[in-house]
């Protein structure tokens, strides 16, 4: 006698929304973690409009975004002067809000276990998971989301190979407007122009009241620079990008700083029987690249929606089956372009080679071409309007 026929390891993003889906859809799953409730966490805050459309896919967008702050405006802004405006369809939320809103959506049949996972014992048919409360689940197929968590993988002899380290830090703090009720911006991505920097770009986004930064750049961890950023952030972050004031103005900073480095890395041996694994926890994205929910996203829906119910319409749970899943087009596809996006991110940031010198420069070219293409349009458009008005008059008067 079996549990579930799914067990989930790990509830966060990846985690929770794959035990929505599946209790939705019918399939009876447990969910174990640590938290009942997530707690705080500096991960992902933002949601693009591609992740927009892959959250439709998973049936969770409305209870999701009902805890989210829309943006209709992006300023966009390179080398100290703003160089474009764009209408935008992207949302802030903060990461322990969006998986505690994905969580909610889990119907009640699910059970959720709070506990941490201990053990995985796997096989062609049957799982068994054990957690640290002495508890044991049988199942077909465990769905390993245990983010960065690297115990379980390596009881299960899978392996990570770094292929960068420390490759993008990641920070995220709360600003408010000194002597004004709110900056001049709705949502701002500013460009940290020269590579000796070390800084890819910052972004300044509404969650809820608050005005949201994440500050993505490139270095060591024991760089004396994070800790002086730490003891003023203000002044550091005036001094490596001095042009941001005029756009800005002063502020002061009303949160914690919580900073994240960012290991890539990807996952060997991970074709077994019955368990399959999503998120982080098969390999890691730059943050600096905004690509990490778009992973997530991808491995779920298609795993969910897709491949589990194939898998249960038949006997056995073998590598054989699992592997169809690591193979998908889709998430090849995510995988690849994600892993193109970090280097191309960081590449753009540091790299001083004319090539990417080019590059920089013509990222301001685009921006000024598209505000002022359909500025263009427009003006011709109304010329011709025009033209033909007068036409029309000259006609009726003769």
């Amino acid at each position: 006698m079996r549990d579930a026929d799914i067990g989930i390891v790990g509830g966060g993003l990846a985690g929770s929304i794959a035990a929505a889906m599946l209790g939705r859809a019918g399939i009876s799953s447990i969910l174990i973690d640590t938290h009942r409730a997530y707690p705080p966490d500096f991960r992902c805050e933002k949601f693009d409009q591609h992740q927009l459309e892959l959250l439709a896919k998973t049936g969770l967008a409305d209870g999701i975004l009902r805890r989210a702050t829309a943006m209709n405006e992006l300023s966009v802004a390179r080398f100290g002067h703003l160089t474009a405006k764009r209408a935008t369809k992207q949302v802030g939320i903060a990461y322990d809000d969006m998986v505690n809103a994905a969580r909610a959506e889990i119907p009640e049949g699910t059970r959720f276990i709070p506990a941490r996972v201990t053990a995985i014992s796997t096989s062609a048919d049957t799982q068994t998971i054990t957690t640290s409360k002495g508890q044991t689940f049988s199942v077909r197929l465990v769905i390993l989301a245990t983010g960065l968590n690297l115990n379980l993988c390596r009881s299960l002899n899978i392996e990570r190979e770094v292929q960068s380290k420390c490759h993008s830090v990641s920070i995220g703090f709360d600003v408010v407007a000194n002597g004004r009720d709110h900056f001049n911006f709705s949502a701002l991505t500013y460009f940290g122009g020269k590579p000796d920097r070390h800084i890819a770009y910052i972004s300044l986004f509404p969650i809820k009241s608050a005005m949201r930064a994440n500050l993505f750049l490139y270095r060591d961890m024991g760089d004396p620079w994070l800790r002086k950023f730490r003891e003023a952030p203000e002044a550091m972050l005036y001094s490596s990008m001095p042009k941001l004031k005029r756009l800005m103005g002063t502020f002061h900073v009303s949160s914690e700083i919580r900073i994240r480095p960012a290991d890539l890395y990807v996952t060997k041996g991970h074709r077994q029987h019955g368990v399959v694994m999503v998120g982080d926890a098969f390999a890691t994205s730059c943050p600096a690249a905004g690509t990490g929910t778009t992973k997530v996203l991808t491995d779920v829906e298609r795993l969910c929606n897709l491949y589990i119910p194939r898998w249960l319409a038949t006997d056995g749970m073998d590598e054989g089956k699992i592997g169809a899943f690591y193979d998908d087009p889709a998430k090849t596809a995510c995988d690849a372009q994600s892993a193109l996006r970090a280097d191309y991110t960081r590449s753009l940031a540091l790299d001083e080679k004319l090539r990417w010198r080019v590059r920089r420069a013509g990222w301001s070219v685009i921006d000024v071409a598209g505000e002022a293409f359909p500025r263009l349009l427009g003006w011709l458009g109304r010329r011709k309007e025009l033209a033909y008005v007068s036409q029309s008059r000259i006609r009726a008067a003769e």
